[in-house]
């Protein structure tokens, strides 16, 4: 009724009330384009990346980038001069504020219980991933594949293989690539050679990575370090080695003498005990995919399975996701499970753990001899017999193995199919 009363008496009161208001609005905006963003690992170890804002309408994204891969954020809240981005998938967020040309605040990851506030800051306008202050005429070549040992010398020493790809030789070497373990890979890597020093770098919202090291004057020695956010360090050397393999990623975990079957009984997203006697599961092909949303390869392999699970089910493909979440609080557990289902349109089963760690994986699956990594997938046959248990998982990062693996899934899967 009060609104009724109200009457201007010159347009000018209004356009000017309208400049006013969007002048205001205008202060809140992030600023559209190229960002670079810096993770404060420690006193003296910077982790640099890069992200793009931009908006449609007003309604904001933030586009992270690892050389191929994107990632976008979608969930961005701002108020005032403080701006909250929560990353997609993972449960993390970034909490900052803003004056324009630059973002100060924290990331927080909340898939961790230590170590999970880092400092962050970013700068508008910069492009460069990583700062080099002079540069040489020409870059040494580091593209190819490189054996690799983490932790070299040490108990805790385990393989891998470094694939790269410089783009040039000249100044301002673009390098990019990744890490391969008997456990998984490094992700999309994305860095720089300069003056014989090796740079690469990934944020995908739940792990920060930053590799750093040396070629020696010989150009085949790499010596370096390995960061994971705040709480990881590791030393790793790596020589040229075009022939170098992993252990098959089938032979790590298998059934322990005496066993053929798995077993279990865990709640689902309802909160419905599930096991693998139910009847839904009967005389069906069923994967077992033992995961966490917490896992990037996990969500990998969640990526290919949704689709795969939608194309083989009317021919008799179950599929479980037995997730493996860092809480104890059954209803968060269910919230971030829900969430990675949503994101890939995932229609098979996920069951609830309430367990973590490849420790305590193991302690739920007793029949197996070890559980080493996340994802652990577990092929059943129809009788109900264990066919196969692959350890890890070749994300899109790997190129050639990742396309390998899939069609090795798909013809594996197709003849458990076949069998009567």
């Amino acid at each position: 009724m009060i609104l009724k009363n109200i009457k201007f008496k010159s347009g000018a009161i209004l356009i000017a009330s309208l400049l006013f208001f969007n002048y205001g609005f205008a202060q809140n905006k992030l600023r559209i384009g190229i960002w670079r963003g810096i993770l404060t690992l420690n006193d003296t170890t910077q982790l640099p990346f890069n992200f793009e804002v931009k908006s449609d309408l007003d309604i904001y994204s933030v586009v992270f980038t690892n050389a191929e891969e994107k990632i976008t954020a979608n969930e961005i809240v701002i108020q005032g001069d403080s701006v909250f981005i929560r990353m997609p998938v993972f449960d993390s967020e970034f909490k900052l504020k803003s004056d324009g040309d630059s973002l100060k605040g924290v990331w927080i990851n909340h898939n961790r219980k230590d170590k999970n506030v880092l400092k962050f800051k970013a700068y508008y306008g910069n492009k460069n991933r990583f700062e080099i202050k002079y540069w040489t005429n020409y870059e040494p070549v580091v593209t190819g594949k490189w054996e690799v040992e983490f932790e070299p010398g040490t108990p805790d020493s385990y393989k891998s293989i470094g694939e790269f790809k410089q783009l040039n030789v000249v100044q301002g070497s673009k390098l990019t690539g990744t890490f391969i373990t008997e456990t998984g890979d490094y992700r999309y890597l994305e860095g720089i050679m300069a003056n014989n020093d090796f740079y690469l770098s990934c944020f995908d919202g739940v792990h920060a990575f930053l590799f750093k090291a040396k070629l020696d004057k010989n150009k085949d020695i790499l010596k370096g370090d390995f960061y994971s956010s705040a709480h990881g360090h590791e030393t790793w050397i790596a020589k040229r080695n075009e022939k170098f393999q992993l252990r098959n990623p089938d032979s790590l975990t298998y059934l322990k003498p005496g066993f053929t079957k798995v077993d279990f009984s865990f709640k689902n997203l309802e909160g419905k005990q599930i096991s693998l006697s139910d009847e839904k599961y009967k005389n069906k092909v069923v994967i077992l995919q033992l995961m966490g949303t917490w896992c990037p390869n996990c969500m990998d392999e969640t990526k290919f399975l949704a689709p795969f699970y939608d194309k083989y089910k009317s021919k008799g493909l179950e599929i479980i996701g037995l997730a493996f979440e860092r809480t104890d609080d059954f209803n968060k557990a269910v919230s971030r499970v829900s969430r990675v289902k949503a994101k890939f349109d995932a229609k098979y089963d996920f069951l609830i753990t309430m367990k973590t760690g490849a420790q305590q994986a193991s302690e739920a699956l007793p029949m197996l001899n070890k559980v080493m990594a996340f994802p652990t997938t577990i092929y059943i046959d129809k009788k109900g017999d264990v066919r196969k248990i692959y350890t890890g998982y070749y994300g899109p990062a790997t190129g050639d193995s990742y396309i390998k693996q899939e069609e090795e899934t798909t013809k594996f899967v197709e003849k458990l199919l076949g069998e009567k």
